[in-house]
């Protein structure tokens, strides 16, 4: 063959030097996102191509809204991305978990150690962490649920509005708590956010049922119905048009009269046929023709018209509905069931609100302005994924620190047993977990070094509660997390160092970087001799 390279239009990175710039890119993406974590984490300014700002310490926001174009750093911000629609917390912690472990394992390649003994160690020590997580996991009451979905809240807003969101979030997600043969499970998307700009944060409420700012269609319906059936339609009552472009040329005043009759006529069956099934509330996409609104209006039922589809949608899962494009083929199993249906007048606006029987809520997030609407309804869309998984699985862990710290102390003890060098791999991810005490240090302004060691010896002295003993941020020193109402969700700490395993494997094991600088299909093949 030839010596004319086959990667000639491709620029290739192999070896030590591929994986140092994945480590580097990862460290980099890291460090954008290092001074959000904890209560004393600090806000980031993001703004985007036409100039809108936003405030927010959310690192999973803060990397998706980055535009990053490094492939590992892409990987993180995937990892990132997982854990936010998973557990709704711990995004921060995942990538600063996993650019730990990439800095550790760099130093064990440069003295030598193979990357892939570097993983399996990894791997191993994962299995382990796991099994002691359960050890640490804590039975919970109602008020240390609420601690817990306090703590995720930690450093975004003040103190008050945390409180308030947290309470708002565990009863929204009891609100749309379900049994089943499968368990207990709670659906977040059952929960309508309905932003008005202007008050308080204070005035932040949360309503039984779906709301929506509609009026019924017709002023003499009844303002407030019971209990009955509900049919949800994926259109209109309205005049059938013409299916073409066509032009018709009336002679005679009775044609058009004759028109007139028929449509009448086919709403009246439209509407005939609602009343036969029994319908006691109608919800539409679109809009409900004048003669429609009477008729409907003369049978009894309260009906509503454009309604957007992910509404309908959210009535469909509530009151068990199915939509239906046609009226005349719907029938009593498309029919769903509601507890109550009332519209009321708040601060000027019609509000529909319809209490279903599968259960749902819909929070009303307040604020003076829309900047700070917007921030409680990111920080309330937190809280409630982190109560949905508290609902599901109710276990904690000690915060500040304190499960991380406990987690490397009894790693460092296992790696003892591992006889090859897959021990310095379990040693490398007990120092990594340890990132998590020495950012919220650093982001309190203490020393990171000086707090560690003092939680590792508070922790070795501490007695029977000792893993509980982590970093109290606002007393600035050691101290039981529990009794401080500290306390992190079980699923979000294993979901954070299982995700940042994966990832941190996964870059490991790259060791062969092909950048092509054109389109592969316009590759020139070269000749074979």
């Amino acid at each position: 063959m030839s010596d004319v390279p086959l990667l000639r239009d491709t620029e290739r990175t192999t070896g030590r030097s591929a994986l140092q710039n994945n480590i580097q890119a990862a460290m980099a993406l890291a460090s954008a996102v290092r001074s959000t974590l904890g209560p004393s984490g600090l806000d980031k300014l993001l703004i985007d191509d036409d100039g809108r700002t936003l405030v927010t310490n959310d690192g999973v926001t803060v990397l998706e809204s980055a535009k990053v174009e490094h492939p590992v750093a892409r990987m993180m911000i995937n990892a990132s991305s997982i854990q936010d629609k998973i557990a709704r917390d711990g995004t921060t912690s995942t990538v600063l978990l996993s650019a730990e472990m990439l800095q550790n394992s760099w130093h064990l390649v440069t003295q030598g150690v193979h990357p892939a003994i570097i993983a399996r160690g990894f791997r191993m020590a994962e299995e382990h962490v796991r099994e002691l997580l359960g050890s640490l996991a804590l039975n919970s009451s109602r008020e240390q649920l609420l601690q817990a979905t306090k703590t995720s809240l930690s450093g975004k807003g003040h103190e008050a509005m945390q409180s308030l969101l947290a309470t708002l979030a565990l009863d929204a997600a009891q609100a749309v708590r379900f049994d089943d043969a499968s368990g207990t499970s709670a659906d977040p998307t059952r929960v309508k956010v309905l932003p008005q700009a202007g008050g308080s944060i204070q005035d932040t409420r949360l309503v039984t049922g779906l709301v929506l700012a509609k009026n019924r269609i017709h002023q003499e319906m009844p303002r407030s119905i019971g209990s009955g059936k509900i049919l949800l339609i994926d259109g209109g009552i309205e005049r059938r048009a013409l299916m073409s472009d066509m032009k018709i040329n009336v002679t005679s005043t009775g044609v058009l009269d004759s028109f007139r009759k028929k449509e009448i006529e086919l709403l009246q069956q439209q509407v005939e046929h609602i009343k036969s099934l029994g319908v006691s509330l109608l919800a539409c996409k679109e809009g409900v023709d004048d003669e429609a609104r009477v008729l409907l209006n003369e049978a009894g039922i309260q009906a509503f018209r454009r309604v957007a589809r992910s509404d309908l949608d959210l009535l469909a899962r509530g009151c068990g509905a199915t939509l239906v494009h046609d009226v005349q083929r719907s029938t009593s199993k498309d029919l769903g069931a509601f507890i109550s249906s009332k519209n009321e007048n708040w601060a000027g606006v019609v509000h529909w609100i319809v209490e279903t029987e599968e259960g749902g809520a819909t929070l009303i997030a307040c604020g003076s302005t829309e900047t700070i609407v917007g921030e409680v309804e990111r920080s309330f869309a937190d809280a409630l994924g982190v109560a949905c998984r508290l609902v599901e699985d109710d276990r904690l862990l000690p915060g500040g620190g304190a499960t991380h710290v406990a987690l490397a102390r009894r790693l460092r003890r296992f790696a003892e047993s591992i006889p090859g060098r897959e021990q310095l791999g379990a040693e490398a991810f007990a120092d990594a977990l340890e990132v998590i005490p020495r950012v919220l240090a650093e982001n309190a302004g203490l020393d990171p070094i000086d707090t560690l060691l003092k939680l590792v010896a508070a922790q070795s002295n501490g007695g029977a509660d000792a893993d509980q003993i982590g970093l109290n941020v606002l007393a600035r020193n050691p101290s039981n997390m529990v009794e401080s109402g500290v306390l992190e969700p079980y699923g979000i700490a294993f979901q954070s160092i299982a995700g940042a395993t994966e990832a941190a494997i996964s870059i490991l094991r790259i060791d062969d970087v092909l950048w092509a600088r054109q389109d592969p299909a316009m590759a020139e093949v070269p000749e074979m001799d």
